[in-house]
């Protein structure tokens, strides 16, 4: 007989997580700073028509999104065939716009109210004659800041 035992059973050591949640805190803060936040849902479909000469705007304070598509619900499945136009978070129709500029615009404060900018994101097969009235009604309230949403890839994004 041997004066050393062997085991045959070794135990596994157990793993160390002392520094997991040092690196889950790091995950979480750099998703935090890297994510776009969304200032306004969309309650239409829209889908961005191609633009040739195209430029990033970089005014965040004082813009105003009108979306003008065919209604959504909370699925992202269009409702009807009707063409709408959301500003910000609620419909509006085009006699109401107007007013509803002038209320966005008294919202803001000074500095924004001198650099609002309207950004009209509207559906490709929308109609010249909506996006003319929208047009003329943001005129009527003094916005004649606007920008038009495209993109210049040959894939058009689709948004709900």
């Amino acid at each position: 007989m041997s004066r050393f035992r062997h085991q045959m059973k070794r135990d596994v050591p157990g793993l160390n997580l002392a520094s997991l949640p040092d690196l889950i805190f790091t995950v979480l803060f750099f998703f935090m700073i890297v994510t776009h936040m969304r200032d306004v849902n969309p309650k239409v479909r829209y889908e961005v028509p191609q633009g040739t000469e195209l430029s990033k705007t970089a005014n965040k304070g004082g813009l105003v999104y009108i979306f003008i598509g065919k209604p959504v619900d909370a699925q992202g499945q269009v409702v009807s065939d009707e063409t709408r136009i959301q500003l910000n978070d609620r419909y509006v129709s085009v006699d109401q716009l107007a007013q509803e500029i002038a209320h966005e615009r008294n919202q803001m404060s000074e500095s924004d109210r001198q650099h609002m900018v309207v950004s009209i994101r509207a559906d490709r097969d929308t109609e010249m004659g909506i996006i003319n009235d929208v047009k003329q009604a943001l005129r009527k309230a003094g916005a004649l800041n606007i920008n038009y949403s495209a993109t210049s890839s040959h894939n058009p994004q689709k948004h709900n």
